[in-house]
């Protein structure tokens, strides 16, 4: 059921994406028996895409989780899901994870493979039961970790023409690559951090009825990606979920929660979840968040509404270029600026651009984070 709520405006909106999502925690002394521990964070829901130099683990150190560059804890596993990048999960979560991120439909299924799907079709191949078949057919190769390019060979000599593609960058033939980066998680493969290329292996005690399933997934619980899309990047709209999960507009819809309340967002409607209401009603009053130096990838720049985050269209185009992406320095959960780290042997600086003139208290909180993602790296700043 749907009931209104007042408007909210675009600041109270971004207030409560940094409350929903932590990035107001802060980072918690090690002794402290309450603080956060990598676990915790509820970004976690909804995967922490690891792209980039810092990636997931940055983006958990953010939010209050004790960890540092390149040691991604046991508790935490990779795996290619959203849009076919890479993301963090909770181990013990990992077949909720990938039940959760099963296709809903044929339509779903093709939309996510991109232009895998034409010849599928052609073929008359349904594109859920070549995810489940190409799943089935790496767990089978996958017997010990492997890297990429040796799973990618053997696959191209056991899946028919239709799974197949020339590419005239590796002047090779092989499988299409987001139908062998969605089907791998289907199969229970993960990818082992750290590695470059990419080396795949089994998720231990992964179930055998579990590999290439196709029924999709029930609408609710902790990792349906519809409402924790909602949850962490509301108040939105199926347009807006669709868009971020690169799922058919029509498919979100079908599974859009019913409890939640409409709510007018300049001048706009959107939806926030009845739980979410009173959050983001309280939104206007919280007090202003801390700065963070956001990683380029971090959920809170993976919203889809860009004009919301960042109104000023030449700030969009330098903060979302099509090849690399700088970091974004948000204060009050406005950008201000943007990042690159800039690494000297031992130490770390930045390249920062101020889209404003800053105060001496966000230079100095700048400063502060500069320090604390040097210290992360395991080196100074510079």
């Amino acid at each position: 059921m749907t009931s209104a709520v007042p408007g909210a405006t675009r600041a109270a909106v971004l207030r409560y994406r940094v409350h929903a999502q932590q990035l107001d925690a802060g980072p918690a002394p090690s002794a402290d028996p309450l603080a956060p521990t990598v676990l915790d964070p509820t970004v976690l829901d909804a995967g922490v895409q690891d792209t980039g130099p810092d990636g997931a683990l940055w983006a958990l150190a953010l939010r209050g989780a004790e960890v540092r560059a390149g040691e991604l804890p046991d508790a935490l596993a990779l795996a290619w899901t959203l849009r076919g990048a890479p993301h963090a999960y909770r181990r013990d979560e990992l077949e909720a994870v990938e039940a959760a991120v099963r296709p809903w439909s044929a339509r779903d299924a093709a939309q996510r493979v991109f232009d895998a799907a034409r010849p599928l079709r052609a073929a008359g191949i349904d594109p859920r039961d070549a995810l489940a078949t190409a799943a089935r057919t790496m767990r089978d190769v996958v017997t010990t970790p492997m890297p990429k390019g040796a799973v990618s060979t053997a696959l191209t000599s056991r899946l028919p023409e239709p799974y197949l593609r020339w590419c005239r960058t590796c002047g090779a033939t092989h499988v299409y690559e987001q139908t062998f980066r969605l089907a791998a998680l289907h199969g229970g493969l993960e990818l082992v951090p750290g590695t470059s290329p990419p080396v795949l292996r089994r998720v231990a005690g992964w179930p055998p009825d579990a590999v290439g399933r196709t029924d999709p997934p029930a609408p609710g619980g902790r990792h349906d990606v519809v409402r924790t899309a909602l949850h962490l990047l509301g108040p939105s709209t199926p347009r807006l979920v669709a868009a971020y999960l690169d799922a058919p507009v029509s498919d979100v819809t079908a599974r859009w929660p019913q409890d939640v309340h409409a709510v007018d967002v300049a001048g706009e409607p959107r939806s926030v979840l009845t739980a979410d209401a009173d959050a983001l009603a309280a939104a206007h009053d919280r007090a202003p968040t801390p700065v963070r130096l956001l990683g380029p990838y971090d959920l809170f720049l993976q919203a889809r509404d860009r004009e919301l985050l960042v109104p000023d269209a030449p700030r969009r185009a330098a903060l979302w270029p099509a090849l690399g992406r700088p970091g974004a320095v948000l204060r009050d959960g406005e950008v201000v600026g943007t990042w690159r780290p800039r690494a000297r042997g031992a130490r770390l600086a930045l390249e920062v651009d101020p889209w404003t003139t800053w105060d001496a208290a966000t230079r100095g909180a700048v400063a502060t984070e500069h320090e604390r993602l040097a210290e992360f790296r395991g080196k100074r700043p510079a």
